[in-house]
């Protein structure tokens, strides 16, 4: 890409739009994963009791067991959420970027 086409890409204003939408989004995302994920580590650290519960009377399988696999389907939530809102908002704003450009 030639350097006139770059200055002109980060120039327009609606760049500028989806550079500060895209990371305050991807920021939110983050934060939210790291929540959860640092939060599953407090839990196990100081009460590792709730974790270690039986599901129910006379079952071997724990809390952590669901709570582990719930804590694994949010990262692939998260990033279908992320695709979702990539696919739709932020690839608009990329068409009419070029369209303007063009």
């Amino acid at each position: 890409m030639h350097q006139d086409s770059v200055d002109a890409i980060k120039g327009h204003p609606l760049y500028a739009e989806l550079v500060a939408k895209r990371k305050r989004f991807a920021w939110t995302l983050t934060i939210v994963m790291l929540a959860i994920y640092y939060g599953f580590i407090l839990v196990i650290a100081f009460a590792k009791q709730i974790l270690a519960a039986p599901l129910a009377a006379g079952m071997t399988t724990t809390v952590g067991i669901p709570v582990g696999v719930l804590i694994i389907l949010s990262a692939f939530v998260l990033t279908g959420i992320y695709v979702f809102r990539a696919n739709g908002e932020f690839d608009r704003l990329t068409r009419a970027i070029k369209e303007d450009l063009q």
